[in-house]
């Protein structure tokens, strides 16, 4: 039995990742579960806080160029977790007020919280959907009706491919999600990385590193640079490419480079021709 207390549908009994992701950014919405498996991973990798922070940056670095150098005016975000400091839809509208997003995830206290940030907005709106269901997400009458799929949208998928396992067909489904998109659509990705022969300590290091997330998450894969490229397809990606996060047109803030994590995830934004 727990004393903890959670919103309606939520499992304090199992670890949650948008729950882990958000006690590593130091927040509070995570159980005594989450911050178990967390610590866990901790002892194999113990920059994950700041692995955390380095894919928030990417985030704001990310959103910050498709609003502003490349126009984007709509953005959908899978997998976006729990809301924090520096999300999206507060990114964007620096740049126009108007821009419209919406959040998509499957945890039910990521919805129970982002539903309750968003009650007023009317430019941003949050979606329960499943990363591996393509169809349902871009059929979603919210979706469909925040969204204009006639004009260019920013597709981010952030810290999620790699919860993916390969049997789920992570390449198909950003295949799928990306053909519905129109051209001067923009898909953004961060991912865990297995820099493999190019560095050998910090390829053991991951490897190690995904046994423990999926014993204790059930999920999480540290991939290749080819592997994680290929899920642009024919996309053109935006200079530097793919690179480590703290080399994707860094700011000064909140670029790690620390060993590990500079090796072990990476991220890029590409345009669809």
């Amino acid at each position: 039995m727990t004393s903890e207390i959670a919103p309606p549908g939520v499992d304090t009994t199992r670890p949650s990742i948008a729950r882990v992701y958000d006690y590593y950014l130091g927040g509070k919405d995570n159980f005594a579960v989450d911050r178990k498996a967390a610590e866990m991973a901790l002892k194999v990798t113990p920059d994950g806080a700041e692995v955390g922070r380095a894919c928030r940056a990417f985030l704001r670095r990310s959103v910050r160029y498709l609003a502003g150098e490349a126009g984007i005016r709509q953005f959908l975000d899978i997998g976006s977790g729990l809301p924090t400091q520096g999300n999206v839809h507060e990114i964007a509208h620096q740049v126009d007020p108007q821009a419209r997003v919406v959040y998509v995830d499957n945890d039910p206290m990521a919805l129970a919280h982002g539903r309750a940030l968003l009650a007023d907005a009317r430019t941003t709106t949050v979606v329960g959907g499943d990363l591996r269901e393509p169809e349902k997400i871009l059929e979603d009458p919210e979706v469909r009706q925040m969204i204009d799929f006639d004009r260019p949208v920013g597709l981010l998928l952030l810290a999620v491919l790699h919860h993916l396992h390969d049997d789920e067909g992570p390449g198909d489904i950003t295949r799928r999600l990306t053909a519905a998109l129109p051209s001067g659509s923009y898909l953004a990705i961060s991912h865990f990385h297995d820099p493999g022969d190019a560095n050998p300590e910090v390829s053991q290091r991951a490897r190690r590193a995904e046994k423990v997330f999926n014993e204790t998450l059930g999920t999480g894969r540290w991939r290749t640079h080819q592997e994680i490229s290929a899920f642009f397809g024919d996309l053109e990606l935006s200079p530097p490419g793919l690179v480590p996060l703290a080399d994707w047109r860094p700011d000064g803030a909140g670029d790690v480079r620390h060993t590990d994590i500079y090796h072990t995830i990476v991220g890029g934004v590409a345009r669809k021709p």
